[in-house]
């Protein structure tokens, strides 16, 4: 859904990445540096539980890994094994965020089982939908990825990178400011839900584009 929005907040980003360029930074170290930040930031704010600030920073770090592609076509016009370091770099910051969504889930269960030996069962919920959100995640990539192998296309769907992150951070920073853990349970949710009907969309996609790469030979 916010593809859409990306040439406007390139045009935003762009002169950040001339800044970049004169300061000598590459598109590879900006990739670099993003996802490094980001994982360490992610699994952080699972253990410390400061959500709202996580996410406040996370938001940061998003936006200074996306220069990775202005800083590229403004030094050298970008490279294959640039962007297959961006994509690769991509699931692991991806992986990062839902961990420490992951990791704040079990030391609040584990707390409540510690004061009062019950589950607390919306930590339960949250957990198990972060874990099947990043399942989702990567199956939604790896379509793509494969798609494309074989000559298809497989972009679309409703909720791609740049929704999932967004739809994660909103949920954190709320969470974070109400202090009421079933917003980001909800929110995870939610993630699960789309990601599932992400991954048949694209699965559709990937059929269609197959098919009318076949049929063309046949018409011609």
């Amino acid at each position: 859904m916010l593809e859409k929005l990306r040439p406007w907040f390139k045009r935003i980003i762009n002169p950040i990445a001339r800044g970049m360029v004169r300061m000598g930074l590459t598109a590879n170290a900006v990739t670099v540096i993003g996802a490094v930040g980001t994982t360490i930031v992610g699994i952080a704010t699972g253990i410390t539980g400061w959500l709202f600030w996580g996410a406040l920073v996370l938001t940061l770090l998003v936006i200074f890994d996306s220069l990775d592609g202005s800083v590229a076509k403004l030094t050298n016009g970008g490279t294959h094994f640039g962007a297959f370091l961006d994509s690769t770099l991509d699931r692991v910051a991806d992986w990062a965020v839902l961990l420490g969504v992951i990791i704040y889930f079990f030391m609040r269960n584990s707390a409540m089982l510690l004061a009062d030996g019950r589950y607390d069962t919306i930590a339960l919920i949250g957990m198990g939908a972060a874990i099947y959100a990043i399942m989702t995640s990567f199956v939604t990539s790896y379509i793509r990825a494969r798609a494309e192998s074989v000559g298809a296309e497989a972009k679309g769907g409703i909720a791609t990178r740049s929704d999932r992150l967004t739809i994660i951070l909103v949920g954190m920073a709320i969470n974070g400011l109400t202090h009421q853990d079933a917003w980001l349970m909800a929110t995870m949710c939610v993630l699960a839900l789309l990601g599932t009907i992400t991954i048949f969309q694209r699965i559709h996609e990937a059929r269609a584009s197959i098919e009318a790469s076949l049929d063309a030979p046949a018409k011609a």
